[in-house]
């Protein structure tokens, strides 16, 4: 692991045209090992990934009158945005503005947000949720028949539409669904993204696939297309117990970095604070227990009832979610506990049944009725604020690659992000791609045969893969080294761990000629391990506790040293370059310099 550029003002791309430390051309060069594609499309535009912003960015690029291809790992209908309970945040009751929105995200964001990048979402937010319900979302509605709003943690005003109670994401995924399928948009199910493809001056020039059982398509193959959209979601995989589904292992960072992009601050993964707990020994995806639930009145408390969050702020329960993860992990520690109570019995069935259906029947299927009983509550890996760097308008520093949602680092989350805010970046972002894409100069897709072997395989260097039972592992070693609680020690033996891991995957395969089979199971374990290290470099790099990235070595947060981004990039030995920006700027996204011809 190496750091470079991290002294008072390192700026990426300094040099004309060149980024430091990558040398001629472009990208990491490297890739999963995985058969040559035995089958390939043509499109103007791939968009991988199904959740808002996906569908979002496919429908606004269709509407452009670009080819459109959606590759999306699961159903269409089964993203990441449809566990969404909460809502979506903005600026659309009585007396609030984009302005009180913006400060409520820049606080959250503890002093990393991109003002400009907030200021974009805020403002751009309000028209943005109206066209989704002008493609048929429908929220729930007060007496008056105006859209209901309701408040969560950090905000100071009800700006939360949410529909269905709490199922609010699931109503955004049916209406875009709808409107995909509406459009005859091609779409591409059970298919998990391998690799990008670029031409030979290092542009993007579309991505391998593995499409699982039956379709149009089976096995490896490749969409050409000039422009690529990450659109796929969260990480939360890495850790043993998550509100992710068992889908989110972090596909598109990984591909990013194996394609050359630079990552951004990935070291803050929000833990939400409320997430049924099922038992110290659970793993996999955990219930979530919306923070709508303290918005409407809900009530931390201890064993003995206490409310230990009044007075820690000024908010109490509705104070940021990593205040509220702190003080609920700090109460743990005092009492030797391994959960807290949510109480919220005071709503009464009808408003249980009512505004929290899926939450109620979701506690009722693990023993707990939440109308006579506090709920049992932990903090849970939930969101990844950091992710592949973009400017505002989606582009990475890869020519053609664009990403959106939580798979991206738009500047918006800084440290902490604030709720219901991801949807709305997802709808923002997604749509400012679309744009772009239509604008921006890019190459015609040429035509390829069937068989023929990506451009991106040729030159690179295939990455060995991971059994598909290293997940479990990388998936301890996380939990207990990179949780809610970090420090130098618990992160200095993640390191070595996850090190230990890559290393014996490369010595096997170059003393043994020996790799775990190419498959879902194993690209998914090779993808987590990759961003696991990414995530356990850029940690043990920032030395200070800042919004969800929780130092127990240094407790406080230093402005001074550390109100800064930290970047990593991969070289082509697989070595993490890691480095830290001169300035809490948020850095601009230069494309990396084109590759020199091959001979």
């Amino acid at each position: 692991m190496t750091a470079t550029g991290s002294g008072p003002g390192t700026r990426p791309g300094s040099g004309p045209g060149t980024r430091p430390g990558t040398g001629p051309g472009t990208g990491a060069g490297i890739r999963l090992t995985a058969p040559v594609p035995g089958w390939a499309i043509d499109a103007d535009v791939v968009v991988v990934g199904s959740g808002v912003a996906g569908l979002t960015a496919a429908l606004r690029c269709a509407a452009e009158g670009l080819r459109t291809v959606v590759v999306t790992k699961a159903l269409l209908d089964d993203g990441s945005t449809r566990w969404a309970q909460g809502g979506i945040a903005a600026a659309l009751g009585d007396g609030d503005t984009p302005e009180q929105h913006l400060q409520d995200t820049l606080v959250a964001g503890a002093g990393l947000c991109d003002d400009e990048a907030v200021r974009t979402l805020v403002t751009e937010g309000p028209d943005a949720v109206r066209r989704l319900i002008g493609t048929g979302a429908q929220f729930d509605l007060d007496a008056g028949g105006d859209i209901a709003l309701t408040r969560e943690g950090g905000h100071h005003r009800r700006r939360i539409a949410h529909a269905g109670g709490d199922a609010t994401g699931a109503e955004i995924s049916r209406a875009l669904v709808t409107a995909i399928r509406e459009r005859a948009i091609r779409i591409i199910e059970h298919a998990l993204v391998i690799d990008l493809l670029t031409d030979e001056s290092g542009r993007t020039a579309g991505i391998t696939l593995h499409v699982m059982g039956e379709g149009q398509h089976d096995g490896v193959g490749a969409v050409h297309a000039p422009a690529v959209v990450l659109a796929t979601g969260g990480m939360g995989q890495v850790f043993s117990a998550t509100t992710n589904p068992s889908v989110s292992t972090g596909d598109g960072v990984a591909l990013a970095l194996r394609a050359g992009a630079e990552v951004s601050d990935l070291e803050f993964v929000q833990f939400h604070p409320t997430v049924l707990f099922l038992g110290r020994d659970s793993e996999g995806q955990q219930p979530l227990v919306s923070e709508a639930v303290r918005g409407e009145g809900a009530h931390l408390v201890d064993a003995s009832g206490t409310r230990f969050m009044v007075g820690q702020h000024e908010l109490a329960e509705l104070a940021p979610r990593d205040i509220v993860a702190k003080g609920i992990m700090r109460r743990m520690q005092e009492q030797g506990a391994d959960h807290m109570l949510l109480d919220a019995r005071h709503f009464g069935a009808e408003m249980w049944e009512n505004r929290f259906p899926t939450i109620l029947a979701a506690c009722r299927a693990h023993g707990i009725d939440p109308v006579t009983q506090p709920i049992p509550v932990a903090p849970a890996a939930h969101y990844a604020s950091g992710g592949v760097r973009t400017d505002l308008h989606g582009r990475t520093t890869v020519p053609g690659l664009y990403a959106c949602g939580e798979v991206a680092c738009t500047g918006v989350h800084g440290a902490n992000r604030l709720a219901s805010n991801s949807l709305l970046e997802g709808l923002v972002f997604a749509e400012r791609i679309a744009t772009a894409i239509a604008r921006d100069p890019r190459p015609v897709a040429a035509a390829a045969p069937a068989t023929s072997a990506p451009p991106a395989t040729d030159g690179c260097s295939p990455v060995p893969l991971l059994l598909p039972e290293a997940r479990h592992e990388i998936q301890r070693i996380m939990t207990h080294g990179a949780g809610v609680l970090r420090s130098a020690a618990s992160l200095d033996d993640a390191a070595d761990a996850l090190e230990a891991l890559h290393l014996s995957a490369a010595h096997d395969a170059e003393e043994f000629d020996k790799s775990a089979e190419p498959g879902v199971e194993s690209w998914e374990s090779t993808n987590l391990l990759l961003v696991s290290r990414v995530l356990v470099a850029a940690a043990r790099e920032r030395a200070e506790t800042r919004g969800c990235h929780w130092r127990e070595d240094h407790p406080d947060r230093d402005d001074a040293e550390w109100r800064r981004h930290i970047v990593v990039r991969l070289t082509p030995d697989r070595r993490l370059v890691v480095r830290r920006t001169g300035t809490e700027s948020f850095p601009p996204v230069i494309p990396l310099a084109p590759r020199e011809p091959q001979p």
